[in-house]
C-alpha cells in the first residue's frame, strides 16, 4: 500500500495542481468582471484599460505557473531541469511585454475616443506615433531580456551592436535621416494627415494623405500622388494654410477722377458694409481708405478678414463682398475706372498759321 501511495504520488500532485488551476482560472473570471463593474462606473476610464489589457496575460500566467509546477513534481535531469527554468523565465518575460502592448492599445484607443471631442488631426497623429514608438522600444527590451534569460550575453551583443551601427549609420544615413525626419513631424507637428500644405522652396502643394517612417504621401491638386523623404522638410519652409483663423480679402478699387466728389461717401459707406456683413470678422482688422492717385483712377482699397477658412466660401463670400462695393460705387453716381490715356493736341493762332501758309511755294 505504501509503495502503491509513492507511486500514486506525482499523479495525485499534478491533479490537485490542475485543479487548483481551474479554480484560480474560475476564480480570476468572477474578480475581473467585479473589476470591470466598477471600472465602468469610475470617471477616468484608464482603470478599464488597465483591467482589459491585464485579463488575458494573466489568465495565461496561471497556466505557465501550473505547467512549471507539474513539470517540477516528476523527476528531471539536470539539463531539463535548466532548459525549465529557462522556459519558464521566457515566458514570463514575453507575458509582461503582451501585458503592456495591450496597455499601450487601449491607451491609443482610449485617449482617441469620439467621447473626449473631435481631436484634431495633429494629435491623432502624435497618439499613433508615440504609441507605435512604445511598442517598438517595448519589444526591443523584451527580446534583450529573452536573450538574457537564454543565456545569450546581451552586452557583447550590444557591444558588437555598436561597431556595426556605425557602419549602418554610414550606410543607411538617408534613411535614418528619413526617420529622424518623421520624429520630428511626429513631435513638432507641423502637419498631420489631411492638411493641405505647401513649400515656397519647393514646388511642394496638396494635401498629406500619409506619413511613414520614411515618406510622406501628399495628393497635389491635380490628383497625382508626391511622394517626399521625411528628411527634406528639416531643410525647407513649410506653409500649413489648413490651420489658418481666417481668410484675407484684399482688394484695390479705382474709380473716375470725375467722380472724386464721390469718394468719401463711398468709402464710408463700404466700411459700414464690412462692419455689418455677417460673415466678415470685425474682431481682425478692418481697413477701407483712400490710399492713391493712380494714372487713370482714384483708388481706394479693402482690407477684411472672413470668418470661414473654407476655400469655395471664401470666394462665395468676396464674391457678395465686390457685388456689394459695386453697388455702393453705383448708387453714388460714380463708375469704376478703366485704364485710359488722355491726348492734348495744341492748336496753332490764325496768324501763325497763315504765316505757315505764305511761306509755302
Amino acid at each position: 500500500m505504501t509503495r502503491l501511495w509513492q507511486d500514486g504520488g506525482p499523479l495525485v500532485s499534478s491533479a490537485t495542481i490542475v485543479v487548483a488551476g481551474l479554480a484560480v482560472h474560475l476564480a480570476l473570471g468572477v474578480i475581473v468582471r467585479r473589476l470591470h463593474r466598477v471600472a465602468r462606473h469610475s470617471s477616468n476610464r484608464l482603470d478599464d484599460v488597465l483591467v482589459s489589457a491585464l485579463e488575458a496575460p494573466l489568465r495565461v500566467v496561471i497556466w505557465v505557473v501550473a505547467g512549471y509546477l507539474l513539470l517540477k513534481v516528476h523527476s528531471l535531469g539536470e539539463s531539463w531541469r535548466e532548459t525549465l527554468f529557462q522556459a519558464y523565465d521566457t515566458a514570463l518575460v514575453l507575458l509582461l511585454a503582451w501585458f503592456l502592448h495591450r496597455l499601450v492599445a487601449g491607451g491609443e484607443q482610449e485617449l482617441l475616443d469620439a467621447r473626449h471631442g473631435n481631436r484634431g488631426s495633429t494629435d491623432k497623429a502624435t497618439v499613433h506615433a508615440i504609441a507605435k514608438l512604445l511598442r517598438i522600444t517595448l519589444w526591443i527590451i523584451a527580446g534583450l531580456m529573452v536573450l538574457q534569460s537564454l543565456g545569450v550575453s546581451v552586452s557583447g551583443l550590444l557591444a558588437f551592436g555598436g561597431i556595426g551601427g556605425i557602419a549602418v549609420g554610414f550606410a543607411a544615413k538617408d534613411l535614418l535621416a528619413n526617420f529622424f525626419g518623421a520624429m520630428s513631424i511626429y513631435l513638432d507637428r507641423p502637419f498631420a494627415p489631411g492638411d493641405w500644405i505647401r513649400s515656397p522652396d519647393r514646388e511642394i502643394e496638396g494635401t498629406v494623405e500619409e506619413i511613414s517612417w520614411r515618406l510622406t504621401r501628399i495628393r497635389t491638386f491635380d490628383q497625382r500622388p508626391l511622394y517626399v523623404p521625411n528628411a527634406v522638410f528639416a531643410q525647407i519652409a513649410v506653409e500649413n494654410p489648413s490651420r489658418m483663423l481666417n481668410r484675407r480679402i484684399y482688394e484695390t478699387i479705382g474709380i473716375r477722377y470725375q467722380d472724386s466728389a464721390a469718394m468719401a461717401p463711398v468709402v464710408e459707406e463700404v466700411r459700414r458694409m464690412l462692419e455689418t456683413h455677417e460673415e466678415i470678422d470685425t474682431g481682425r482688422t478692418l481697413i477701407v481708405n483712400f490710399v492713391s492717385f493712380g494714372p487713370s483712377s482714384l483708388d481706394f482699397f479693402i482690407y477684411a478678414f472672413t470668418k470661414t477658412t473654407v476655400w469655395v466660401e471664401y470666394h462665395r463670400i468676396k464674391q457678395d463682398v465686390l457685388l456689394k462695393v459695386l453697388d455702393i460705387v453705383h448708387a453714388h453716381g460714380a463708375d469704376v475706372a478703366f485704364p485710359t490715356r488722355t491726348l492734348h493736341l495744341e492748336q496753332l493762332a490764325p496768324e501763325e498759321a497763315g504765316a505757315g501758309g505764305e511761306a509755302r511755294p
